[in-house]
């Protein structure tokens, strides 16, 4: 099987115990956390060939990092060593009303001062069959978001399938350019484009009518968001699959889940999930992500795909961490109606 290749930032994540908030903790729980890293975990975890992409500076912490993702045998063998510093993102877990919050300390990170020209996309993409990248890396700085566009170009010329996850993030736009300035030249070269209920809007002011992602009370409408991919697909003519992922937040700890997908004029709608005690819920939609590559790959019913990535994302809520660590089994045993949750002997 040929590999998938994704690419962007991995960071060192710091987050409170339990549900103390970060100015009252004395202790902070260290892992590591990256969308696209996130999506190469789950894909080495499912058995498919993934290298992942990025850069890291040359320090005792970053070689943790770079360890940790080799053994849950995704390739790092391209990965580039150079500038000062990893990223930082502190995580407060958050309860009932109090939402979940992150901060971000990464300017100037090494990844942050990447520039065209130092990777070799030619070489990387031999034998490769698909591409993921997401809306934070082009959020970090111009630099990133060239050297972006140069692998996508590249991708793109090598005919490998291309797919993003629009991933907005308002804290990280901060270096003179909004969104769509620098989103839509990348994402119209996409087969494939993700997004959750408000991405699309945030970036190409395209969003459904009467919907507010904060007052939800757990219930999306489906149907809504199909005028949503058709826009996206009329903006962005290669795109050949959107995929919406729909949360519906009752409360912190407590939300619904779905998703959507739409092409060749169809919408297919996956089952949802009442997700009641979510443990940790930061990296869902890289779960989601890494579970549709997969069965995109490897089911022949793109229905049964959405529905495995869905399935997966959910589990994804109760682990720890960034890394959804659960296995196909357990993914297939959810899709198919088993959510007792009990022991296994």
């Amino acid at each position: 099987m040929k590999k998938v290749v994704t690419f962007g930032e991995i960071m060192l994540r710091l987050s409170a115990p339990d549900y103390l908030r970060l100015n009252q903790s004395d202790n902070l729980i260290v892992s590591f956390a990256g969308s696209e890293a996130n999506v190469a975990v789950s894909l080495a975890n499912y058995g498919v060939p993934v290298e992942y992409i990025t850069r890291m500076p040359q320090n005792p912490i970053a070689e943790k990092c770079i360890n940790e993702i080799r053994g849950y045998k995704v390739c790092v063998d391209n990965c580039l060593v150079g500038g000062d510093r990893l990223g930082l993102m502190y995580v407060e877990k958050g309860a009932v009303s109090r939402p979940s919050r992150v901060f971000y300390d990464r300017a100037e990170s090494s990844f942050s001062q990447i520039k065209p020209g130092m990777i070799d996309w030619n070489g990387i993409f031999d034998n490769a069959m698909w591409f993921h990248w997401s809306g934070i890396t082009p959020a970090l700085s111009q630099s990133a978001a060239d050297t972006l566009m140069e692998a996508v170009e590249r991708a793109a010329q090598k005919n490998i399938y291309i797919s993003c996850d629009l991933n907005f993030r308002q804290k990280l736009w901060k270096y003179g350019k909004k969104p769509s300035e620098i989103m839509t030249d990348l994402v119209k070269h996409c087969d494939l484009i993700m997004g959750n209920e408000e991405d699309c809007e945030m970036m190409f002011g395209i969003k459904p009518e009467s919907f507010d992602a904060n007052q939800t009370d757990g219930e999306i409408n489906q149907e809504s968001f199909k005028s949503v991919c058709e826009q996206m697909m009329k903006k962005f003519p290669k795109c050949k699959k959107m995929v919406v992922t729909l949360r519906g937040a009752i409360n912190a700890n407590h939300n619904t889940w779905c998703s959507i997908m739409y092409y060749l004029g169809k919408l297919i709608v996956s089952q949802k999930y009442d997700i009641t005690h979510i443990v940790d819920r930061i990296g869902g939609g890289d779960s989601f992500m890494g579970a549709l590559i997969y069965g995109l790959i490897n089911y022949n019913d793109d229905k049964d795909a959405l529905e495995f990535a869905t399935a997966a994302s959910c589990l994804k809520h109760t682990i720890i961490g960034d890394y959804n660590q659960v296995s196909i089994e357990e993914v297939e045993s959810l899709m198919t109606g088993n959510k007792s949750g009990r022991v296994k002997r």
